[in-house]
């Protein structure tokens, strides 16, 4: 196998799909605007001229699109074209289990995969146990005590990103290529509420979970920097929650990798142990 380009390759999922290829020795290249280390190969959505060289003797992509835009298609369709014209014939992307093929942003990155690529699957995740986690802004709310979501007591199965990677991994390095989506879960369901009582539990901290209006949730993730569009498409999607569109789970990650996902406990005990009261 040739070599594997891994973009977002320092962020949650990709970094952890470097980390997958690399312990089963695949060459891969380090998409990152910032290069620093060996491996690491300059790219930049925004900058067409950085495309061909990071493609250039490639035979497959991890596609993780431009973070934080409501309509990415315009940056990564024409890299597409241009991983075809280099020769790439496998390409793995990052969805979301909210977003089905064709639905305008990553829906229709979905679609452009699926119809250009030889080979192709779509991972689309649940929402990431790493959000409580880092600088993501529920992860803040659980340090400050509340989690502020507009799910009301809609539940989501959240998924760790390492049982992400092991299925993005596996697309990317099977001999036969899956050519399907993969929807991701967690083994439970969980409100938000839920989760809060979990960390609090485990760490003997209060955290509590305080449901708002779309309008108001949608306000203080553009006053954490997003732009107000993707602000709302995400407040929409908690809404979309609200009323049980995630309140599901699914036996992908244990089909594909034999092994069953972690537990949103286990996450937490292993994330949160350090400041666990004792």
């Amino acid at each position: 196998m040739t070599d594997v380009l891994v973009t977002g390759a320092t962020g949650t999922t990709g970094s952890r799909v470097a980390a997958f290829l690399a312990a089963r020795d695949v060459p891969a290249r380090l998409a990152t605007r910032t290069p620093s280390a060996p491996g690491q190969v300059h790219f930049d959505w925004a900058d067409p001229s950085t495309h061909a060289a990071a493609l250039r003797g490639v035979s497959a992509v991890y596609l993780v699109a431009p973070v934080g835009m409501a309509d990415p298609v315009g940056l990564v369709a024409p890299f597409l074209d241009e991983a075809l014209q280099q020769g790439v014939r496998r390409v793995v992307q990052l969805s979301s289990s909210a977003v089905p093929d064709g639905a305008p942003g990553l829906g229709e990155i979905h679609r452009l995969v699926r119809t250009m690529m030889p080979e192709w699957t779509v991972v689309r995740p649940s929402w990431f146990m790493q959000n409580f986690t880092g600088d993501h802004l529920v992860a803040r709310g659980v340090r400050d005590g509340e989690i502020v979501t507009a799910t009301g007591e809609g539940k989501v199965a959240f998924v760790d990103a390492l049982d992400i990677a092991a299925v993005a991994g596996r697309a990317l390095v099977d001999d036969v290529a899956h050519d399907t989506e993969h929807v991701l879960t967690g083994p439970q369901a969980l409100g938000y509420g839920d989760a809060a009582a979990i960390i609090a539990r485990q760490t003997g901290r209060a955290i509590r979970h305080r449901s708002v209006s779309a309008t108001e949730c949608a306000r203080r993730i553009a006053a954490d920097g997003i732009e107000p569009e993707f602000a709302r498409v995400l407040a929409e999607l908690d809404v979309a929650i609200s009323k049980g569109a995630e309140d599901r789970v699914t036996d992908t990650v244990l089909r594909v990798t034999g092994r069953p996902p972690r537990s949103f406990s286990a996450f937490v005990a292993t994330e949160f142990g350090a400041q666990a009261v004792a």
